[in-house]
């Protein structure tokens, strides 16, 4: 690796973080910490820390789930499972496009739980090798997506038991599978840095609240728009007349909504600004959706991170795989051969990067100029990335090894860029994806953590073949740009875990 020597202070940054004293928000970055020029955070999809690095050596994974008895999922009576339910195949989104939307959704609802032939029947209530005999499905092998919705994923944690995972997905046992990732690229850049063990995804549910947590730690609102979820208690969704009674016998139907019964947005919306899913406006400007459409979120106006980096004048930019062919081809977005998925792209939800407005410009970018200014030596001092569809690792409509062979790819570009001697690059995922994982998240507030998922820390500062326990969420990445750069604290950042300090040691170089 390239390794660059530098003066050595004393790291009194790491001091306090070892000791759990309370970081500087403001000022001047802490001792170490001002080696860092670049930092880049590269984001893939759907994956909990057990499905993927749930077998690494040394990390809290499957072996210490099963030694604590942290493993076994309980039915939607509280019952223990005798067995797993079958993997339910993923219903059909083809219908008789001569029917209303409502009918051919309530089709689909009403429709018999069918099991997919491809796994066994009757799996023992524990963890299993997705890629492992007798299911064998290789990591090239794309899997049906599983639900993770917002209040669901509360309901599956079960305060912090996590055994109600496989009773509350639309995916049956599926929930519990994992996958040997020592055949990942991705894995082995790990064991050469840093591998954060306890990591959680910032707001419970699924990519939507999450990527507004990476962007800005803070759930959007829609005016006018209350939810109707129905709870059977605190936060624990109530099952439709015809749910299933127990997991064996079908996925649950429940009660559920995109907004909270005050209005706050926690599961997919789109936004108001082309690239949306929602068709351009009609009769109007292309750049914009529809505005008629249900759900279309109108422009937010809560600070970003992005908004604080540009108040104190630190470059940035998001670059997304896919975004200029998007603009140009409606037919990308969820779709044709990108897949471009609008609802994670969280800053396209923001007045202040309205079509037109130079914050648009210089800050909203396509992935194909991060590999340009990557190799030219002239990435912004913060660059966040992510993947096309194709590439992100979501389940349903990519696979693993693709989109993790990707994130080595750009990681491989960053080391030999001219940028690397002071750079620190953070892997992650958005969220769990709906798959189990047995670690309990901390306490937060309202909107999370959820589940724990996957994060690498890498950079000629980053701790080698080390393995980081400390407790991190989304916002810990906020709170490192914060103390590096001497940003305004966001609102919603916790502050009470750490900000990724722990990963590095500027005392060796």
């Amino acid at each position: 690796m390239n390794n660059v020597k530098v003066p050595a202070p004393l790291s009194t940054l790491l001091a306090l973080a070892l000791c759990g004293a309370a970081l500087p928000a403001h000022g001047a970055p802490a001792a170490g910490l001002e080696q860092i020029h670049t930092v880049v955070v590269l984001v893939g999809e759907n994956r909990s820390f057990d499905n993927l690095y749930g077998l690494f050596p040394g990390a809290n994974g499957i072996a210490q789930a099963l030694e604590q008895n942290a493993a076994a999922q309980r039915d939607r009576d509280g019952s223990l499972m005798a067995t797993l339910p079958p993997v339910w195949k993923k219903e059909s989104k083809k219908a008789d496009n001569t029917a209303s939307n409502k009918v051919r959704n309530a089709a689909r609802e009403t429709a018999p739980a069918v099991a997919d032939p491809h796994f066994p029947k009757d799996m023992p209530n524990a963890p299993f090798r997705i890629d492992g005999a007798p299911i064998n499905l290789p990591l090239s092998k794309n899997t049906r997506d599983l639900v993770h919705r917002h209040y669901q994923n509360q309901m599956q944690i079960n305060g912090g038991k996590n055994d109600m995972f496989v009773a509350y997905s639309d995916a049956g046992a599926l929930t519990m599978g994992y996958y040997d990732g020592a055949q990942l690229p991705m894995w082995h850049i790990a064991r050469q840095y840093t591998l954060a063990d306890n990591f959680f995804m910032g707001a419970f549910g699924g990519s939507y609240i999450n990527h507004m947590w990476l962007a800005c730690a803070c759930t959007p609102r829609m005016e006018g728009a209350h939810g109707t979820p129905q709870f059977e208690h605190e936060l624990h969704l109530r099952a439709k007349p015809d749910s299933p009674a127990k997991a064996a016998d079908g996925p649950p139907r429940l009660f559920d909504s995109d907004y909270t019964p005050d209005g706050y947005t926690i599961n997919t919306v789109q936004p108001t600004y082309q690239p949306s899913k929602s068709a351009p406006a009609r009769g109007g400007d292309p750049a914009y959706a529809d505005p008629k459409a249900p759900d279309v979120l109108p422009p937010q106006t809560m600070k970003t991170i992005g908004d604080v980096m540009s108040d104190k004048a630190v470059s940035w930019a998001w670059y997304a795989g896919g975004f200029k062919r998007a603009l140009a081809d409606h037919k990308q977005v969820y779709g044709g051969d990108i897949d471009f998925q609008t609802h994670h792209q969280p800053f396209n939800y923001f007045l202040r990067y309205a079509p037109g407005t130079p914050a648009r410009a210089q800050h909203l970018r396509d992935g194909a100029e991060l590999f340009a200014d990557i190799a030219k030596g002239t990435l912004p001092q913060v660059a966040f990335y992510k993947p096309q569809g194709t590439l992100n690792e979501h389940p349903g409509t990519a696979d693993v090894i693709a989109g993790d062979m990707h994130l080595a790819d750009i990681v491989a570009r960053l080391q030999a860029s001219p940028q690397w001697a002071h750079m620190a690059i953070i892997v992650t995922y958005d969220e769990n994806g709906g798959f189990w994982d047995h670690v309990a998240p901390p306490k937060g507030d309202r909107w999370g953590p959820g589940s724990r998922i996957p994060a690498i820390i890498i950079s000629p500062y980053a701790k080698r073949g080390f393995i980081d326990h400390t407790v991190y969420d989304t916002t810990s990445i906020l709170q490192f740009l914060t103390h590096r750069f001497g940003l305004e604290t966001l609102p919603g950042i916790r502050t009470q875990f750490g900000d990724l300090s722990n990963a590095f040691d500027f005392g060796a170089h």
